[in-house]
């Protein structure tokens, strides 16, 4: 018995701050934001705060599952931007849905975080210590930008997606995950303090880690390139996406991209991701879907899943 996907639903604010909004605070433009990251608009949560955002997109999976809350066994988060520095913002959210029966925690790992959530939950379901698992992506990194570097407030936004596990078909095919410490600086944030980025050698590092996790995930389901159905990154930057995509030699229909409308909203981008190409009838069950992350940490990984 595997552990598939069950539900799935996202939530961003209603707040849109365009490129054309930011020709207004910093230096910069539209067609400099646009060439380079491949967004025109993020979503900036103004009187919501994160366990908001998680609340509405764990509402619309559990209900799109058919899972009531007391039926959780367990409910992770994958966030860098918790509201509080204790507890966790799976706590708040566990209060907020009601969900008394499951134990909550929250997972750091930046932009990877939904993939390690997943990983974890899977291992949970597999072993036969839950039944049913609650997982969110949700950030509000617009509290840890600065509005006046140009070079990273013009890349983020704020938004939540949530999937609900249970035992299954299929699920989790095979998964590659991984951290190195020792490149830390190149993307941080201070513990009272803004995001910091050097933006070059991220790219870099990010286009070779994919792809070889990628393919090592896919190889260890038996699978090739070609094999997948849709490619679901996280929305980082449009440029590491077709570069990965490229190197793994996937054609642009089957790669799944939003970042143009939400920016880069770290362990949020693939659940919201995965959410809206279900939406919009692009996935479908029995597909075979291939994902893949970055982050700070670095963490960044890989994974391939039967939805």
């Amino acid at each position: 018995m595997g552990t598939t996907i069950v539900g799935l639903g996202f939530y961003v604010p209603h707040h849109v701050l365009t490129n054309f909004d930011l020709e207004k605070m910093v230096d910069t433009s539209d067609q400099w934001i646009t060439t380079r990251t491949g967004i025109k608009e993020r979503r900036i949560a103004r009187d919501e705060d994160l366990v908001d955002m998680a609340q509405k997109a764990s509402v619309k999976a559990l209900q799109m599952a058919g899972v009531e809350p007391n039926q959780l066994d367990a409910i992770l988060v994958a966030t860098i931007t918790p509201p509080l520095g204790f507890p966790a913002a799976a706590c708040l959210l566990q209060q907020r849905i009601e969900a008394q029966r499951a134990y909550a925690l929250d997972i750091s790992a930046a932009c990877s975080g939904f993939l390690y959530g997943l990983e974890l939950a899977d291992a949970l379901i597999t072993s036969g210590k839950a039944k049913k698992v609650l997982l969110v992506g949700a950030e509000k990194l617009s509290q840890i930008v600065d509005w006046q570097d140009r070079s990273t407030c013009v890349l983020f936004g704020d938004g939540a997606g949530a999937v609900v596990l249970s035992q299954g078909e299929g699920g989790v095919l095979s998964s590659t995950l991984r951290s190195d410490g020792n490149f830390w600086e190149i993307l941080y944030a201070p513990k009272c303090g803004s995001i910091k980025m050097k933006g070059r050698e991220l790219f870099r590092l990010a286009v070779r880690s994919l792809e070889e996790a990628s393919l090592e995930a896919l190889e260890k389901a038996g699978l090739k390139p070609q094999d997948i159905d849709l490619f679901v990154p996280h929305q980082a930057n449009v440029r590491i996406i077709e570069a990965v995509a490229e190197k793994l030699s996937i054609p642009k229909e089957k790669i799944y991209i939003n970042i143009d409308r939400y920016g880069n909203t770290s362990a949020a981008s693939i659940p919201i991701a995965l959410s809206e190409a279900y939406a919009e009838g692009r996935l479908r069950r029995g597909d075979t879907v291939l994902l893949a992350a970055m982050g700070g940490g670095l963490t960044w990984g890989a994974m391939v899943i039967r939805f």
